[in-house]
């Protein structure tokens, strides 16, 4: 599950960089790249918290914030 989060995470993550830097060029207009860098920000927000989160200390439900 890990090896397939990571793997969409890197590719959302390009769906948010290659479209500015087309833009940069001139090959994409705003639009493609206002929808893809939607598209790619909302995927790397769900994909990238699966392989980054980390396991609670063994007495995180003692510990009041």
């Amino acid at each position: 599950m890990n090896k397939i989060a990571k793997i969409v995470s890197l590719i959302t993550l390009g769906l948010v960089i290659v479209p500015c830097l087309q833009f940069f060029v001139g090959t994409a207009s705003l639009e493609t790249v206002k929808t893809t860098a939607l598209i790619g920000t909302i995927g790397w927000f769900i994909a990238t918290p699966i392989w980054m989160s980390r396991p609670l200390p063994s007495d995180a439900e003692r510990v009041e914030i």
